[in-house]
């Protein structure tokens, strides 16, 4: 392990010791890129302290002598109800980038979702995985054929979902960024996009389109022939438009506080999304995941599943692809355990009952 010899004092035992390691190994505007958020990063913090504001409510004399973590989302068998989240730029953390994420993913039975903003192609990280289910996260471009064409190759290729990011009609104020002077290095090239060599991130998102609207869900289904997702959605009204205009899914997400700045936490907006929702769609969450017992507080409000970015982006810093896979089976047995500490047999047991706000009473 490039960050510490496995057997040391320091061999990372959760996420939080992986980031540590990931700030050690990668170049300060490296580390802030993937750290920080925008503004003055209120909204990032709160993702991570809201998990901090909700009390898990566990059932005692429950046979949990066998417990599982495996669940499906959109149909799918995964191992835990935790994927991983769409993530930019993976070869600034290790060169294997996206291929090392995507073996690593299938390795640990659940699903990996590919940024547009990738260093990998789909079709290297489909030969990378290819019996493995795999999502497509979708900016859409200005332009238009080359949209298409991408929606066209990934359904070609054997990915089961687009989830189209929503809340990014503009790069937000990142001031870490700024602070850094950060440009993608002059030796990778994004290739899913128009400007695949340019360095400069403000470029890269003028070639998408700030015009996108509800109507797009369908279009992007339509061409696609796949579920979509919609990703960035944090009110009841947006999850009704959703639903309204054919979303498969939901992800409450706000971009892990990297665009609008004093949004809510995603945990805070997770209820508001699930019951108006209902149970026409399912709902999944991103933002502030570094624990398996976050991922069963935000089952116990409504999630049917939730996804991590940053702290597999840590593993993948620490060491590659093993970094990953070890991240990811750290997540894995916290939930195993929440969940037989909680008195689950499996995570379709978490429900409202598990869980309460520190505002709250706690008890019956």
């Amino acid at each position: 392990m490039s960050g510490s010899p496995a057997g040391s004092p320091r061999e990372p035992v959760n996420v939080g010791d992986y980031e540590r390691l990931a700030e050690e190994n990668l170049p300060a505007g490296v580390f802030g890129y993937f750290a920080g958020g925008a503004g003055d990063e209120r909204t990032l913090r709160d993702n991570v302290e809201a998990y901090a504001r909700y009390r898990l409510r566990p059932r005692v004399l429950v046979d949990v002598s066998e417990v599982t973590t495996r669940t499906t989302v959109l149909g799918t068998e995964v191992s835990m109800p935790l994927l991983v989240a769409p993530t930019a730029l993976q070869r600034m953390a290790h060169p294997d980038g996206e291929i090392a994420t995507a073996r690593a993913a299938a390795a640990a039975g659940t699903v990996m979702c590919l940024s547009t903003i990738a260093n990998a192609t789909p079709r290297e990280v489909a030969d990378a995985a290819a019996d493995a289910p795999r999502w497509f996260q979708l900016y859409v471009l200005h332009d238009e054929a080359r949209t298409r064409a991408l929606l066209e190759e990934v359904a070609s290729l054997g990915y089961s979902a687009v989830v189209l990011t929503a809340d990014t009609p503009y790069l937000g104020r990142r001031e870490r960024d700024v602070r850094n002077r950060f440009s993608i290095p002059a030796d990778l090239v994004v290739p899913n996009m128009p400007a695949p060599e340019v360095a400069s991130l403000h470029r890269q998102f003028e070639t998408m389109s700030a015009g996108v609207t509800w109507r797009d869900v369908e279009r992007i289904a339509s061409i696609s022939g796949l579920p979509v997702l919609v990703k960035g959605v944090l009110t009841a009204e947006d999850a009704l438009l959703a639903v309204e205009h054919g979303a498969a899914g939901i992800v409450v997400s706000n971009h892990g506080g990297r665009q609008l700045d004093g949004v809510p936490a995603t945990l805070d907006a997770l209820p508001e999304v699930v019951d108006a929702a209902g149970d026409r769609v399912e709902v999944l969450l991103d933002g502030g995941i570094r624990r398996g017992t976050d991922v069963l507080k935000a089952l116990a409000l409504g999630a049917r599943a939730a996804m991590a970015g940053r702290a597999v982006l840590w593993g993948l810093a620490v060491d590659g692809e093993p970094g990953v896979g070890r991240v990811l089976e750290l997540l894995r047995a916290e939930i195993e355990l929440g969940l037989a500490l909680l008195g689950c047999r499996t995570p379709a047991d978490v429900g409202a009952g598990h869980v309460r706000s520190v505002n709250s009473r706690l008890g019956g």
